[in-house]
């Protein structure tokens, strides 16, 4: 069965990286752009380069852009097997906690968190008509509790709430073939990483390949770096 998968921020950096390497590893992906043309350029991109994937508008912020890609999922394929919420934004790099706005808080949480968890919403249930599901939550070192510290506060915070999200939503769908994860891709070399960064979008992107083709048999509930554990 050729398993279907959605990546969110799938136009550029990690998340192109990941749509080329779930199409790569047989899987149907639907790229998931915020800019519906940036998304089209980007699948041309791929198919430039081998790899065919489909595309979609998707706000990860707005509950009809989330609803209208549900509908088109439905509608195409009638499930979702692998659900990559990748789409982030840094909008805090280096700022103090004590001087950034509650603004920016609230902006960096809205996608960062809520998106993440409106998908979650949205398709887990889709996943459990069908008893298989994997959801990876793209997190970074920067949300370890274990290595917490100063600066970037919003983004730290949104990420390690992302950590929590993934603990607390793979607990509920325990005993189910849905395996929820978190992961770590590093320090790459992207938009919001910069050209300093030493891993490329591929080597940011394995873990995510990974844990998005889990056996049944693959853990859940875990924070992972380069396919191993990593504390949380």
């Amino acid at each position: 069965m050729e398993r279907i998968a959605l990546v969110t921020g799938g136009n550029r950096g990690i998340g192109y990286a990941a749509c080329k390497g779930l199409a790569m590893a047989g899987l149907r992906v639907i790229l998931g752009s915020r800019d519906a043309g940036r998304g089209i350029l980007a699948a041309e991109t791929l198919r430039e380069e081998g790899v065919e994937v489909d595309t979609h508008q998707l706000d990860v912020t707005d509950q009809a852009s989330v609803t209208s890609l549900n509908e088109f999922i439905l509608t195409k394929y009638g499930r979702l097997d692998v659900l990559v919420n990748n789409a982030a934004v840094h909008l805090d790099s280096g700022k103090s906690f004590l001087n950034i706005p509650v603004d920016i808080l609230h902006q960096t949480f809205e996608i960062n968190l809520y998106g993440a968890l409106r998908l979650c919403q949205t398709f887990i249930p889709l996943m459990k008509k069908h008893d298989y599901g994997r959801v990876v939550n793209v997190s970074s070192d920067m949300g370890a509790l274990s290595k917490m510290s100063g600066r970037s506060g919003a983004y730290r915070t949104s990420k390690a709430a992302l950590n929590a999200l993934t603990r607390v939503i793979a607990s509920e769908v325990r005993g189910s073939n849905i395996k929820v994860n978190t992961m770590s891709p590093g320090w790459v070399r992207t938009d919001m990483g910069g050209p300093s960064a030493p891993r490329s979008p591929e080597q940011g992107a394995d873990t995510i390949v990974w844990l998005a083709t889990l056996p049944d048999d693959g853990p859940s509930g875990g924070f992972f770096k380069d396919r191993e554990p990593i504390a949380w």
